[in-house]
């Protein structure tokens, strides 16, 4: 009976370990925004030396990318912005325009 016992709680245990772990691992992949920085000051750098018109609108995994010229108190800025469509994180980047 100890045995049986033992073994439950041993299995309980894990479990509860293996979903703990999982939540941790699903939720670092859907933080994880390394790849669309990257994209976006990629198309900074294309802007910045010519090679982007505008505007421009892209879409990668989840993400919508745009890239579009915007007046603010008669300034104008080119504002680099991507959207995650399954959590609406917001990333956004904006440049003086020269």
């Amino acid at each position: 009976m100890e045995t049986l016992v033992a073994t439950v709680l041993i299995v309980v245990v894990f479990m509860m370990a293996s979903m703990t772990l999982n939540t941790l691992f699903v939720t670092s992949i859907e933080q994880n925004d390394g790849p669309i920085r990257q994209e976006l000051l990629f198309l900074q750098y294309r802007y910045a030396h010519g090679k982007l018109s505008l505007p421009h609108y892209d879409e990668q995994e989840y993400w919508e990318i745009k890239v579009e010229q915007q007046t603010w108190y008669d300034r104008k800025q080119v504002i680099f912005s991507a959207i995650n469509t399954r959590n609406d994180k917001e990333i956004t980047y904006s440049l003086n325009h020269e």
